[in-house]
């Protein structure tokens, strides 16, 4: 076999599920990460659709399942604690996900069972001064990725289009589950383009997500990774929100020691590549979180770009430098022309969707859990228009090279 050489930047889902694939299939993978660890943080992921045909093609279902949250569906709730709504998951093995899927896990969690199950061939370097040289390099370093920057050049458009006042923040909070208490996802609409939604994945602390949708000034103008002054805005926009904010918001300011904040936007861009440089997952095509489908997209977009790359540069193709840069190429080329498809139906109307999750007014936010009972009552699974989950007229590709050179179990 013609062993490629690959650096991947990044190891986070997207790095990782492509190191997993080219690693199974002999290429010699090695990925940087600037953080000092495994990146295992971060908060509560799922899978949807062709992400989670995708796990099983990979022979990881039984793995994933074995550390699946807990999450038994998504309730609405007002600032009396009173519930609108109730969406279970779907534990049917078919058909449409919910808010809740039946794919739930922590992000960490994901990350160590691709990382795990990848072969021995691949290293990773957190931090190395060494120069080497490879035949490809992947970037898949995230929505702020420097790969990308550095493909466009100075000066050009990243790519990153924002969506304007759309921010939310991550972090866990201590509080132990009470005696009787479900493992649910508990949503709030504060009004004033404000919502809350908590879920639980342990005993031991709650996951909290404060959605917002309306400018500020503050977050606008606050340096991107100054925790304090982020902190400090979502406090200021949530202090008269109602509900359980007093509570989350005492301990935002006091105990919370793994606060995230981020711009909501999209990566959009002509190519995804450049000579010897290929995008990955957030870093070429980021949906947004009001999607639902980051996660699936990285599975997925790993798994094609393994694909495409096998199917002309290994098994016993023999390769000089410049026929290798043609071959990569035309794999980058396919990859694109491949997934486009999928992620610009994932894409398409995110901005008007989200603003449509946050409503202004209290009228607006009795209208929204009025339409949420009734959807409720009814069975009606409103997650379908709200995430991006049902892509039409798209088939998952079928790769032979994948299925020879990983272990499948799609049972």
């Amino acid at each position: 076999m013609a062993r490629l050489k690959v650096l991947i930047n990044g190891a986070g889902i997207a790095g990782n599920a492509l190191a997993f694939w080219l690693s199974k299939l002999g290429h010699d993978v090695t990925i940087i990460e600037r953080f000092p660890d495994l990146r295992a943080t971060g908060l509560q992921i799922d899978l949807r659709g062709h992400g989670i045909d995708v796990i099983k093609r990979m022979g990881l279902e039984q793995a994933f399942r074995s550390r699946m949250a807990p999450e038994q569906g998504l309730q609405v709730v007002d600032s009396s604690d009173r519930r609108w709504a109730y969406f279970p998951s779907n534990k049917s093995g078919s058909g449409m996900q919910g808010f809740t899927t039946d794919f739930e896990i922590m992000r960490g969690d994901l990350c160590r069972i691709i990382f795990e199950e990848k072969d021995d061939a691949i290293e990773v370097h957190y931090t190395d001064g060494n120069i080497d040289r490879f035949d490809f390099v992947v970037g898949a370093d995230g929505l702020g990725s420097r790969t990308r920057r550095k493909m466009v050049g100075s000066g050009n458009p990243d790519g990153f289009h924002p969506i304007s006042g759309l921010y939310t923040a991550y972090f866990t909070m201590p509080k132990p589950i009470k005696n009787g208490e479900e493992y649910l996802a508990t949503a709030y609409l504060a009004g004033q383009g404000r919502a809350v939604m908590v879920r639980r994945a342990s005993p031991d602390a709650l996951q909290v997500y404060l959605l917002l949708y309306r400018e500020s000034e503050r977050l606008k103008n606050a340096r991107r990774g100054d925790l304090e002054e982020e902190k400090a805005a979502f406090v200021e926009i949530y202090r008269d929100a109602g509900w359980r904010l007093d509570e989350i918001l005492k301990s935002l300011e006091k105990e919370v020691n793994d606060f995230y904040c981020e711009r909501i936007g999209l990566v959009q861009l002509s190519s995804w590549s450049s000579g010897r440089v290929v995008l990955l997952g957030d870093a070429a095509y980021c949906p947004s979180a009001t999607t639902g489908m980051g996660t699936t997209a990285a599975i997925v977009g790993a798994y094609i770009l393994a694909g495409e790359i096998e199917s002309r540069c290994g098994g016993n193709h023999q390769l000089d430098g410049e026929t290798q840069m043609q071959s990569l190429t035309t794999a980058f080329k396919a990859y694109q022309d491949k997934f486009q498809p999928f992620m610009d139906q994932v894409q398409k109307d995110v901005a008007q969707t989200s603003k449509g999750m946050f409503p202004s007014s209290a009228i607006a936010v009795f209208v929204v859990n009025l339409l949420a009972a009734v959807a409720s009552l009814c069975r009606i699974n409103i997650a379908k228009y709200i995430l991006k989950e049902d892509v039409k007229d798209w088939e998952l590709p079928e790769y032979v090279e994948l299925r020879q050179g990983a272990v499948v179990n799609e049972s």
